[in-house]
């Protein structure tokens, strides 16, 4: 599937979910995955927006050594890094007024964690009026008392696929799906 005026949202891909306690489910390969979509965004000179969650403490403490963006993830200077607090990257952010400016109709998402801030992320988006594409081997999670977190994401992609009540609607997709208009 070809995107035209679509931006990426890189949802929480930050070292203390990749690493240590928090880590969550195969981070290095979805950071690959991330790293590839982001790349063709990139070569058809779409936005690409990175979300970085900060709170007051914990493993996510603004301006700690886990706040930072994950190792691995590519991030080049034309990107847009942007802070957030809650699980909504729309939530008391710019998000929005910066998809205006761009004239964005469609967005791409990805990151960490599944069931919290890219689930919340895509429902506020379809809210929004905004088509999403999830990249469903683009994001990942942590392992619960009931289920795995494979089983989370996949539940996830499910769910997020099956909502029709917004109007836009959501298309789950592999990393190498995703093709903008000036990809081979």
């Amino acid at each position: 599937m070809k995107f035209m005026s679509s931006a990426l949202i890189v949802i929480d891909v930050q070292t203390a979910l990749c690493t240590g306690e928090y880590a969550t489910f195969e981070s290095k390969r979805v950071i690959n995955k991330i790293n590839l979509v982001s790349e063709k965004a990139r070569a058809a000179k779409a936005l690409v927006i990175f979300i970085q969650h900060a709170s007051n403490e914990g493993a996510l403490a603004l301006g700690s050594a886990g706040w930072q963006l994950a190792n691995g993830l590519v991030v080049q200077n034309t990107d847009t890094v942007m802070g957030k607090t809650a699980t909504d990257s729309f939530h008391k952010t710019p998000l929005q007024s910066l998809l205006a400016q761009h004239n964005i109709n469609h967005l791409i998402v990805c990151g960490m964690q599944s069931e919290f801030c890219v689930d919340t992320t895509v429902r506020r988006a379809l809210g929004l009026g905004y088509p999403v594409t999830l990249v469903s081997d683009g994001h990942t999670t942590l392992d619960n008392e009931v289920l795995t977190a494979a089983q989370i994401s996949a539940h996830h992609t499910l769910t997020l696929a099956n909502i029709t009540s917004f109007g836009p609607k959501v298309t789950p997709l592999t990393a190498e799906q995703i093709q903008w208009p000036d990809d081979e």
